[in-house]
C-alpha cells in the first residue's frame, strides 16, 4: 500500500507531535475549502484563447513614399509648394504599418482590414510559432466595409478559425480580442458586447454598424479576431473611439461572409441592386416614426417591384439594422452582393410589412441614367474628355448654370479621363448626396455640389 500523503497544496511542514495530532481536523478544514492554488484555471477564456490563438497572426506592411523636394518644403502656404513642386530632388521613403489578422482557411488566406494594408507595397505576416516573417500578396479588398483577404505566399497547411456567426450575440455576454498591439505580439483583452449593431457614422456621407463591446482594442489590434467564449471568430477588430475610453468596435462576421466568395473570386465587392431609390423623410415625419427612408422610385421588374415595395413606402430597418437615412440604407447596401437576400422592414401607411429582397447584379448603365435623373445632367465622351451631352430644364444643374458642352473633370476629388471612369465613379457613389464636381468651361473651372 502506498503512504498516505496530503496533495502538494495541502502539505504543511510541521515538526512537533502536537501538530500532528491535529492533522485530522486540518484535513477536514483544506478539503472543505480549496486554497486557490488547488483551483482548476483552464477557464473557458483560456480555453478559447488556446483554440483561436494559433490562427492569428501579425501583419507588417511597406510602403514606398515618393517626396520631391522644394525651396518651401514646411512652409504651409499651398501656393507656394504648388508652383516649385516641380523643381528639387525626389527623394524616396519606406514606411512600415502593423496590424492584425486571422488565418480562415488552412491555405494560407488571412482575413484583415482594409485599411492594415491599404497603399501597401509588400505585405509580411508572422505567425505565432515562428521567428521569422512569411511574405503575403493581396487576395481582395472592399474599401468601404474595411475588410481585405491576403494570402501567404509560402506553400503549407496553416491553422485556422473559421468564421462563425454574429446574428445571434447576446447583450452582455462575454467576448474575447486578439490582436498585435504597438508590435508587441499576441495581445489578449476581454469585454461584454454592450451593441449587437451600433451604428457609427464614419463621415458624412458612410456609415457601418459593428458589434459594440468594451474589449480594449488597440493601435495594431485591428484585423485580428473578436472571439466568443468558445473561441469561435465572431467579428474583425477595426476601430475604437479614442474620445470614448473603452469602446471598441468590430466587424459583424455575418458582413466578411456575404462579400468572402466575392473578394476570394474577383478582388473586390460587385454592386447589388434592389431597384429603389430612396429619399430622407421630412423632420416632422422622422420625430413621428422613429426614423425610415422614403422610397421614392421602384425600378420595373427590378428585385424591391418583384418583391411587392412600393412608392411612399417607409424602410425602417434592413436585416434588423435600423434605417435613420439614405446614407444608412445605401451603405448596408454595400456589404451585400449579387445573389444575397436582404430582409426588410417597411411601414405602409399605419401597417408594418416584411419584405424579402432578392439582390441582382447592376444592370448596364443604370448609374449613368441613375446620374442624369438625379444631377440634371447626361454625359458623352468627346475625344477622350467627358463633356455634358445635354441638361434637364429646371433640373439642379440647370438651377446652377452648368451647360452642355461643359467637360466634367472630377467628381469628389477623383478625376475623370473618360466616360468609362464617370460610370465606374457612378457605379461607387450611387445614392450618395450631394457630390462635388469640377465643371471647366473654356479655360476656367469651377466645383459645385448637386443637387
Amino acid at each position: 500500500m502506498r503512504p498516505f500523503a496530503l496533495p502538494r497544496c495541502h502539505r504543511l511542514p510541521f515538526r512537533s507531535l502536537w501538530l500532528a495530532l491535529l492533522l485530522p481536523p486540518l484535513l477536514l478544514l483544506f478539503a472543505a475549502v480549496p486554497p486557490a492554488a488547488c483551483l482548476d484555471r483552464h477557464t473557458p477564456v483560456v480555453e478559447a484563447v488556446a483554440k483561436a490563438g494559433p490562427a492569428v497572426v501579425n501583419i507588417r506592411t511597406e510602403q514606398i513614399v515618393q517626396r520631391r523636394a522644394t525651396p518651401f518644403f514646411g512652409f504651409s502656404d499651398p501656393f507656394f509648394q504648388q508652383f516649385f513642386r516641380d523643381f528639387g530632388a525626389t527623394r524616396t521613403f519606406k514606411t512600415q504599418a502593423l496590424g492584425s489578422g486571422v488565418i480562415i482557411d488552412p491555405r494560407g488566406y488571412v482575413l484583415t482590414n482594409a485599411h492594415v494594408i491599404d497603399k501597401a507595397s509588400r505585405i509580411f505576416v508572422a505567425l505565432p510559432d515562428q521567428r521569422r516573417e512569411l511574405e503575403a500578396s493581396l487576395i481582395g479588398k472592399a474599401p468601404r466595409v474595411d475588410l481585405a483577404v491576403i494570402k501567404i505566399n509560402a506553400s503549407g497547411t496553416y491553422p485556422a478559425l473559421a468564421p462563425a456567426r454574429s446574428d445571434d450575440l447576446l447583450l452582455g455576454e462575454t467576448v474575447i480580442a486578439i490582436g498585435n498591439p504597438l508590435g508587441l505580439g499576441h495581445s489578449v483583452t476581454t469585454g461584454i458586447v454592450s451593441a449587437a449593431l451600433r451604428r457609427v457614422e464614419i463621415d458624412a456621407k458612410h456609415t457601418s454598424y459593428f458589434i459594440q463591446t468594451d474589449a480594449l482594442i488597440n493601435p495594431g489590434n485591428s484585423g485580428g479576431p473578436l472571439l466568443n467564449i468558445n473561441g469561435d471568430l465572431i467579428g474583425i477588430n477595426t476601430a475604437i473611439i479614442r474620445q470614448a475610453q473603452g469602446i471598441g468596435f468590430s466587424i459583424p462576421i455575418d458582413v466578411a461572409k456575404r462579400i468572402l466568395p466575392a473578394l476570394l473570386a474577383h478582388g473586390k465587392v460587385p454592386r447589388a441592386f434592389t431597384g429603389l431609390t430612396v429619399d430622407g423623410l421630412a423632420k416632422q415625419e422622422t420625430d413621428d416614426l422613429g426614423g425610415g427612408v422614403l422610397v421614392q422610385r421602384v425600378a420595373p421588374n427590378s428585385p424591391a417591384a418583384q418583391a411587392g415595395l412600393r412608392f411612399g413606402d417607409v424602410l425602417t430597418a434592413m436585416d434588423g439594422a435600423d434605417l435613420d437615412s439614405p446614407v444608412d440604407f445605401y451603405s448596408q447596401l454595400e456589404t451585400y452582393v449579387p445573389g444575397n437576400t436582404v430582409n426588410l422592414r417597411v411601414l405602409r401607411g399605419f401597417d408594418t410589412l416584411r419584405r424579402t429582397v432578392t439582390l441582382a447584379t447592376l444592370p448596364a448603365n443604370y448609374a449613368l441614367d441613375y446620374a442624369a435623373a438625379t444631377f440634371g445632367f447626361s454625359v458623352e465622351e468627346r475625344g477622350g474628355l467627358v463633356a455634358v451631352a445635354a441638361v434637364t430644364p429646371g433640373g439642379p444643374a440647370d438651377k446652377i448654370g452648368i451647360h452642355a458642352g461643359d467637360l466634367v473633370a472630377e467628381v469628389e476629388d477623383e478625376k475623370v479621363n473618360s466616360l468609362k471612369d464617370y460610370d465606374a465613379l457612378m457605379v461607387a457613389k450611387l445614392g450618395q448626396t450631394p457630390l462635388r464636381f469640377l465643371i471647366v468651361r473654356g479655360r476656367r473651372g469651377y466645383y459645385v455640389n448637386l443637387p
